[in-house]
């Protein structure tokens, strides 16, 4: 059953989503995206005629309250984002809490205090998930960057509302999403990886490896694969304990008949600097003491050709140092080639913190399919894990604590 089915009329939701945004010294929000992706699942709630009471993290508290980590300071922006006035409990469980949830009346807004001023938040605490489920009579989970997480309010508390769960909108939306290019992907199906090393993205590649027709690599990453193949990196970006896993992809891409493409060419420096010396060189030359930090210019042209041609896009992960001007070219021309792609009919599939950074820079985000939010989340569900916060609204059975 799809979120946008169920009627929330007089029903009181507690929703979990992920306002984890970050704030500046004076506690305004820099960035609100994470905000404005849970607004379509609180609006649908609100047009029902359900009340809707939010919980959130933000940041990492190690002591309790911490006033730079209170989630009052996000009330008069979600106000406005609303169009409607958010009403805030100073703590997100106890008898305050259970007051102000039940006297909500239809279409009010509730914002929690931060989960993770709880230390039983990151435990996974069924006694604290028992609590939160006291507030509401509906579970909506819409944090899919926290699914991978089993924490109270995002996987424990589901099994107090039997029946009475759902995705949200942005979760539901991420799943499908991903699902586009796992379960049947049209072909040519071309997966971006890049990034700073390839133990971070190995089991990735080994879950795309019978489903892709080819692979991309890029970023730091790419080094260690040179170096596997003999290459001279010169002081480049290289994982040695990684070399023989470079080594097994190459074979596995082989084998499987996947085309693997990694850079001919690479922009190099002579120091990790914007203001650098810089020159370009084949990548498997590269000069001691100068280090890589881009895809050259070889290597984009044999990239866009490959991008262009394809019909399902996975992305994650730049092709160079792409924060600094003198190393975004590679980066660039990747997501320009991966707009033209989703022009021509491609369904193109953007995750990762760097890759959904590199879009928003261009200004592309409404240019490709879909742009994912969750980072940790996206990779653990490419490498095929089951996430917790995703079984536990597809498992039927529940339970209560305390039943006798």
């Amino acid at each position: 059953m799809s979120f946008y089915d169920h009627n929330f009329s007089d029903k009181k939701v507690l929703v979990r989503v992920d306002f984890n945004v970050p704030l500046d010294e004076n506690f305004k929000i820099t960035d609100d995206t994470r905000m404005k992706a849970a607004l379509p699942t609180l609006n649908k709630i609100i047009a029902d005629g359900g009340s809707a009471i939010i919980m959130s993290h933000l940041g990492r508290p190690k002591m309790g309250l911490e006033e730079k980590f209170s989630l009052k300071h996000l009330v008069s922006h979600l106000s406005e984002l609303l169009n409607k006035e958010v009403k805030f409990c100073e703590d997100s469980i106890g008898e305050k809490a259970q007051k102000m949830a039940s006297e909500l009346k239809s279409g009010e807004i509730l914002l929690l205090e931060n989960l993770r001023f709880h230390k039983h938040e990151t435990a996974g605490n069924l006694y604290f998930a028992e609590e939160l489920s006291k507030l509401g009579d509906f579970y909506v989970n819409d944090a899919f960057g926290t699914a991978h997480r089993a924490h109270a309010s995002t996987t424990m508390v589901a099994n107090f509302f039997t029946g009475n769960k759902s995705f949200g909108n942005l979760l539901e939306n991420e799943i499908n999403s991903l699902e586009k290019v796992l379960s049947a992907p049209k072909k040519p199906f071309t997966a971006i990886i890049g990034g700073a090393k390839v133990s971070g993205k190995i089991n990735v590649i080994e879950n795309l490896m019978d489903k892709v027709t080819d692979i991309i690599i890029g970023g730091g990453m790419s080094y260690t694969f040179i170096k596997a193949q003999g290459g001279k990196i010169g002081s480049s970006l290289v994982e040695d304990n990684q070399i023989s896993t470079a080594k097994e992809i190459i074979e596995k891409a082989e084998k499987f008949g996947v085309n693997l493409h990694i850079p001919s060419d690479t922009v190099i420096a002579d120091a990790f600097s914007n203001e650098a010396n810089t020159d370009e060189c084949d990548i498997f030359h590269i000069p001691d003491g100068w280090m890589g930090l881009d895809i050259g210019q070889k290597s984009i042209e044999q990239f866009k050709e490959v991008v262009t041609n394809s019909s399902t896009i996975l992305w994650n992960g730049p092709m160079g140092v792409f924060e600094m001007e003198s190393f975004e070219k590679g980066t660039k021309a990747i997501a320009y080639s991966v707009v033209e792609a989703t022009k021509n009919g491609c369904y193109s599939l953007i995750g990762g913190g760097d890759s959904v950074a590199a879009i928003n820079k261009y200004e592309l985000g409404d240019k490709v399919s879909y742009v994912s939010t969750g980072g940790g989340a996206m990779l653990e569900y490419l490498e095929g894990k089951e996430l917790p916060g995703v079984i536990a609204i597809k498992q039927k059975e529940g339970f209560r604590l305390n039943e006798n």
